[in-house]
């Protein structure tokens, strides 16, 4: 039988902090800070290609080609697809043996203003597919070399790209420092919100960087289920209806004949009912005041493409006010193979609870269920509001100033997030005053570049030999 992850626990549970931050120094013993420097696969290394095939396998088939266009088009696109290489690459690198709830997928664009239940703005982590208990360390290398493939892509030099990695991983590991001297509570209160923002842009950015950080802001606010109401609707019959944008948005109309469509409404129905009972019952009663319209397909994200994704349109008092879900199926973690399996059951409930630890506020609509397809198979998915003020970053248009307290930025939410679940006191403690662990990180993120954009290479050169299918492949 597979393992079990581990909790991300304490190093001693009730040690003191004098003996928690000994255990801290003590595992540099057992995995040295500059031991995280360079990169260099393994013997044996898994072919890159081959991992994706096989994530491929259970995947819908005619989205397939779309996963693998969109990886084609950069080293930074792929990277963002191969999430899964990269933790087979992590696998057997050294590791400090403290555990923390990992996000899995701590890549620069994963991190993006939202709100929270009470209509605040805030910054923070926002995709945990693959959360499972880890090595704190390997959240801190997808990152670091997110940035680097990004500057990469902006042009940027050498001494600019060590820059802007070490400032990322000196403002992670301050910031645990800073996490492991707080009381428990006011490590759960902390939070970046709007206002904080506006601080770090008037300390960091010059004027043209904070009025794109108020501009964004903005954009975020207006990003809602009445936006997307607008955006993604038209009348029919004079009701409301998902417009269809093939293949990426494909009404459940379009896809099955009456027969099945009926059949799978109802199990939508049912999925929506049930998956209530994870919400508080506040939440519940809320959502129960609303009734499904309609149901279409949607392609996510890069590497999430070929998972099974449905949107739902919601309508309350009347057709003019909706609410709109996205039902996103939750398969096994990519760490998993190299962490131990979940101890959750369910696979939605897996990255609900990993969310919630994480996050400083969660979607209020976030919850879970299982629905049998019309396949006969049954899935797990985690059910969220489609769009919620969401903001994402624009690396492409960073300056190198901005690109750096973007990184600086990721780097305090990361901690932030990992002192929630892991020992901040050990991990502050191992990571000490020094630049150590920075310089490290900056040599690794240089080297898993390389590494990233010679996988890439690959995936083009199998389209181009037309070994593996792409959708809307880019001229070279």
């Amino acid at each position: 039988m597979p393992r079990e992850a581990k909790p991300a626990m304490r190093v001693a549970p009730r040690a003191t902090p004098e003996e928690r931050a000994a255990a801290g120094r003590k595992a540099r013993r057992r995995a040295p800070r500059s031991g995280h420097a360079g990169y260099e696969p393994r013997a044996g290394r898994p072919d890159p290609l081959a991992v994706l095939e096989a994530q491929s396998a259970t995947r819908l088939p005619d989205l397939v080609p779309i996963r693998y266009g969109r990886m084609t088009e950069s080293p930074f696109r792929f990277y963002r697809g191969a999430a899964a290489i990269m933790a087979s690459d992590l696998a057997g690198s050294p590791d400090s043996g403290i555990r923390a709830q990992l996000c899995g997928d701590a890549h620069l664009l994963n991190f993006r203003l939202l709100a929270s239940p009470e209509r605040r703005l805030m910054f923070d982590i926002n995709d945990f597919d693959e959360t499972l208990p880890g090595p704190w360390e390997w959240d801190v290398k997808r990152l670091s070399a997110s940035l680097v493939i990004a500057a990469r892509a902006n042009g940027l030099d050498d001494g600019t790209r060590e820059g802007i990695v070490r400032a990322a991983v000196r403002a992670y590991r301050e910031a645990m420092i800073r996490f492991a001297g707080m009381r428990n509570l006011d490590v759960w209160y902390a939070r970046i919100d709007a206002e904080r923002l506006t601080e770090l842009a008037d300390e960091r950015l010059r004027p043209s960087g904070r009025k794109k950080l108020t501009r964004a802001m903005e954009k975020a606010r207006g990003r809602d289920s009445l936006q997307v109401f607008g955006k993604l609707t038209e009348s029919v019959g004079g009701r409301p209806r998902i417009a269809a944008d093939p293949p990426l948005l494909i009404p459940l109309a379009d896809l099955l004949d009456a027969g099945e469509r009926k059949e799978l409404v109802g199990r939508f129905q049912e999925l929506i009912g049930r998956y209530g009972r994870t919400l508080t019952a506040d939440r519940r009663t809320l959502l129960a005041d609303y009734r499904l319209a309609d149901v279409a397909r949607k392609v996510v994200g890069v590497g999430s493409v070929g998972t099974r994704c449905w949107i739902f349109l919601l309508l309350g008092r009347d057709g003019g006010d909706p609410l709109f879900l996205q039902a996103k199926e939750a398969d096994t973690s990519v760490l998993a193979p190299h962490v131990g399996a979940s101890r959750y059951r369910n696979q939605g409930e897996r990255v609900v609870s990993g969310q919630r630890l994480m996050q400083a506020a969660s979607d209020m609509f976030l919850g879970w269920e299982r629905v049998d397809g019309i396949d006969g198979r049954r899935r797990d998915f985690y059910v969220r509001q489609l769009r919620d003020w969401k903001g994402i970053a624009v690396p492409e248009t960073m300056t190198p100033r901005q690109l750096g307290a973007f990184g600086e930025l990721c780097g305090v939410t990361l901690a932030r997030a990992h002192a929630r679940s892991g020992d901040r006191i050990a991990i502050a403690a191992y990571l000490g005053r020094g630049e150590v662990f920075d310089r490290a990180l900056a040599l690794f993120a240089e080297a898993y570049a390389d590494q990233n954009e010679r996988d890439h290479r690959a995936l083009v050169d199998a389209v181009r030999s037309g070994a593996l299918p792409a959708a809307q492949l880019p001229a070279v």
